[in-house]
């Protein structure tokens, strides 16, 4: 009997130095896809995703570039999701984290394959090109993925006091339903690291290579995108999508224009909820699993917690979490 399955795709960040040679090693066998992706990626001057997956060494200059990290990532997402075997899995819903978004379209069929990683190139070469600001995690919940009291309140109060001062930025990014990602500029930044108490020997930790994400900081990116990247692009999706506000787009239903306005507009300047994406994509599908795809593993945490955060099959803290799977694995992660 099949089981239901809802789909995320992850964000920046999942490609690291545990994750080389994951196309490599994870589909050996070079698609017919993959080479058109490499050969998009010849045609702009750019270095293939094959080659930049096969390098002999991780470099976190050249493997967390916003031009390179965005399609490699992609490249291995997508091919997971490929993978899937739909004789086990009843695919009923997909959403991503920031960035999965644009993988989560063309698992959707929102966008082609070749749209998607066009989509994905296009905006994550002008957000390196650019790099406008940067992003830093701090958590709101304890090492028992329990939240904190008021924790997250006065993250945010004082996330706005510091961008209240003078030449500070700082604003929330993105809502990983136990961990806070704030987008700003230096000196916002800046100033939350040196007011937040540090926690669990990590944080706050400041991303790499990463720009103001999910701002207001990323308007410009945002412009070029709608520029660059036509409505045309997208079509009508073949499965439900869950948006980073935890809005619903469904099949044979969508705006194409207003798809195409969210994606390249409020998804890329405004904050991303992705807690509210999962905890609609709980309650909605009610899936029997939730299936991460690779690269890494880093995700599911994040989706855990965010389950925590809705009381999903009463899961209440890492602890329970820990035994829910251990009895009946309803999280499955692709890159572990």
């Amino acid at each position: 009997m099949k089981q239901t399955a809802v789909v995320i795709a992850p964000g920046r960040g999942t490609y690291n130095k545990a994750e080389l040679g994951y196309l490599k090693t994870r589909h050996p066998k070079k698609s017919d896809l993959i080479q058109q992706f490499d050969n998009y990626r010849d045609a702009t001057g750019q270095v293939s995703v094959s080659s930049l997956d096969g390098m002999e060494r991780y470099s976190i200059s050249t493997h967390t570039r916003g031009d390179n990290a965005s399609p490699l990532i992609y490249a291995c997402a997508y091919s997971d999701f490929v993978s899937i075997d739909r004789k086990a899995f009843d695919i009923i819903g997909v959403t991503g984290n920031s960035m999965g978004w644009y993988i989560a379209l063309a698992c959707a069929g929102a966008l082609s394959p070749m749209a998607g990683f066009e989509v994905v190139n296009t905006m994550g070469t002008l957000m390196q090109d650019h790099l406008i600001g940067g992003q830093i995690i701090y958590p709101y919940t304890d090492t028992n993925w329990v939240e904190i009291p008021a924790g997250k309140e006065r993250l945010l109060g004082l996330c706005h006091d510091i961008s209240s001062r003078p030449d500070h930025f700082l604003a929330p990014s993105i809502d990983l339903g136990g961990l806070l990602v704030l987008a700003g500029d230096v000196n916002g930044l800046s100033a939350f690291e040196a007011e937040v108490e540090p926690v669990q020997d990590r944080f706050p930790m400041r991303l790499q290579n990463h720009a103001g994400f999910h701002s207001e900081l990323q308007k410009p990116v945002s412009d070029l995108g709608k520029e660059r990247l036509k409505p045309s692009l997208f079509q009508q999706p073949n499965l439900p999508l869950i948006d980073g506000q935890g809005d619903l787009w469904y099949p044979s239903a969508c705006d194409l224009n207003a798809l195409w306005d969210y994606t390249l507009g409020h998804q890329v300047h405004e904050t991303y909820d992705f807690a509210a994406a999962i905890r609609i994509a709980a309650r909605e599908f009610c899936p029997d699993v939730f299936i991460v795809l690779g690269p890494g593993t880093t995700l599911g945490g994040s989706v855990a917690q965010s389950l925590i955060r809705c009381d999903w099959q009463g899961w209440s803290d890492k602890a329970s979490f820990r035994q829910a799977q251990n009895e009946q694995q309803s999280l499955i992660s692709m890159g572990a």
